[in-house]
């Protein structure tokens, strides 16, 4: 995702998004050096991704009743917040793509 434009990402995110058996449907909203994207998911759980292109900022969160049960972000580098523990970082060893976090909650559902 590192130098990845605001248009890469959301293309990348669409086209996972409309690959999976497990989300419904997804929307986005952004500007020009960002896009916030939310995909509502079978298990009714959202996820919300969030990239900023200048920061380099990017995080994933699946959401349920209000909270955070799972997540992803490059906060202080690559880490996860597990479903034991959403509040707990978890180094990641790399960076961590849309792809391969939604693969880790379709394998929950």
């Amino acid at each position: 995702m590192a130098g990845m434009s605001v248009e890469e990402f959301e293309e990348n995110v669409s086209t996972v998004c409309s690959n999976s058996p497990t989300v419904r449907n997804f929307a986005r909203h952004g500007a020009a050096n960002w896009v916030s994207m939310r995909a509502y998911l079978t298990d009714e759980s959202v996820v919300d991704v969030f990239y900023n292109q200048k920061t380099g900022k990017t995080s994933f969160a699946q959401i349920r009743g209000n909270r955070r049960i799972f997540g992803a972000d490059n906060r202080k580098g690559w880490h996860w917040h597990a479903r034991e523990n959403p509040s707990q970082h978890i180094e990641a060893e790399r960076e961590i793509s849309f792809d391969e976090f939604l693969a880790e909650i379709e394998r929950s559902i």
